[in-house]
């Protein structure tokens, strides 16, 4: 689970708690925790006990019925695929509910849609309107995000009490808005901090019951990630240049105005060989980013920890690959489900105290805080 947004392998809805464990490798980025008041209990770990099997049948449903209804049933696919992954994932013996509406999820995929729909015709009848238009969606983008992030938490729980949201559209914009055009300006060189801004928005802003989560990690562990991640791809990447020197040698020949003298399918292997690294380099960010985002993530007094191992990430990614390539895409949902279970089990819950003391003092408060909200939170950004 790389957040709590995001329960299905784009980031959780989950109250998962943060360790002291470091953002991929080992070592710790976040602020030292209080020593608390009462002996913390035993950490709980995430388990998932989807299957494979019994996922496909919702898959290929899914599948089939969004097809025929030219992709309005997918909102209702949404619904039941992330039940199934909250009511398989759980920690100290009970599970997650999801309560979301396809009706909310509908609205906002056609939103999306008309958004899209707008800016492409935009820029077909002229530049200056299809720059309005993109100003247009820049301006909605972050508010459908911010409402989003309402409904998919509101909509999430445990043991019957509601998670919520409660930041502020300005926070949205802020995050959404001003931090990725400042990122532009700089070459992109400003983006883990804008990254680390995001994180820091969504988990601050969100709770369980009236207990809030807290975000600890540093735009400087933020950093490090992406320069480890860059940095092993880049290293790569130029051992493939100089594994294929005299292919790259001709093909800077050939654009130099040098003739075509059959390298052809060195050539094919070189952007092959990129292509591959590349893919085989992505569980190394996606692990760096997991661990350094949960092991800095507290509910209250409560930690989280991750765990992942970029090798086993891989070995996952890779041999998901295969198969769905080897069974023409029939092997997808076995794929997820594989990707999740991994996901999840790397994270462990680090009670502060009791759990089930805390679980009672947040569940008549929690509830409350729930009532009236459903008007508000109708509405779901949800692609």
């Amino acid at each position: 689970m790389s957040d709590i947004h995001d329960l299905n392998g784009q980031p959780d809805a989950t109250p998962d708690h943060a360790s002291t464990a470091s953002p991929g490798f080992g070592g710790h980025d976040g602020a030292p925790v209080a020593a608390a008041s009462i002996p913390a209990a035993p950490p709980e770990r995430f388990t998932f006990s989807g299957r494979g099997s019994e996922y496909f049948r919702i898959w290929i449903v899914n599948l089939l019925l969004s097809i025929i209804t030219v992709g309005i049933y997918s909102a209702w696919a949404k619904v039941r695929r992330l039940r199934y992954f909250y009511d398989n994932t759980t920690v100290a013996g009970n599970s997650f509910d999801y309560h979301g509406n396809p009706v909310a999820i509908l609205k906002g995929r056609v939103a999306a849609v008309v958004l899209l729909f707008i800016y492409h015709t935009a820029f077909s009848i002229g530049p200056t309107l299809g720059l309005l238009a993109l100003v247009v969606m820049g301006l909605a983008v972050p508010w459908l995000i911010w409402r989003s992030l309402q409904f998919k938490l509101y909509n999430s729980s445990y043991r019957g009490i509601r998670f919520g949201f409660r930041g502020s559209a300005g926070g949205a914009y802020l995050a959404y808005l001003v931090g990725p055009v400042l990122s532009a300006f700089t070459l992109q060189l400003l983006w883990p901090f804008v990254h680390q801004r995001i994180k820091r928005f969504q988990h601050n802003e969100s709770r369980f019951g009236t207990t809030h989560f807290s975000f600890h990690a540093s735009p400087g562990g933020f950093y490090k990630a992406y320069l480890i991640g860059i940095g092993i791809w880049l290293a790569g990447f130029i051992a493939i240049l100089l594994a294929f020197g005299s292919t790259v040698a001709a093909m800077v020949s050939l654009g130099s105005g040098g003739t075509d003298d059959g390298g052809g399918l060195p050539m094919f292997l070189v952007l092959l060989s990129v292509y591959a690294w590349s893919f085989l380099a992505l569980p190394l960010f996606l692990t760096l980013m997991q661990n350094l985002i949960w092991n800095n993530t507290r509910l209250g007094e409560h930690r989280f920890s991750s765990d992942m191992r970029w090798s086993r990430m891989m070995f996952i990614m890779f041999t998901n690959v295969i198969g769905i390539i080897c069974t023409l895409g029939l092997y997808t949902p076995f794929a997820q489900v594989r990707a999740m279970r991994y996901r999840i089990e790397a994270m462990s819950l680090h009670p502060a105290g009791s759990l089930d003391d805390f679980l009672a003092s947040a569940e008549a408060a929690g509830s409350a805080a729930g009532e009236g909200m459903t008007d508000l939170l109708d509405f779901d950004l949800s692609l």
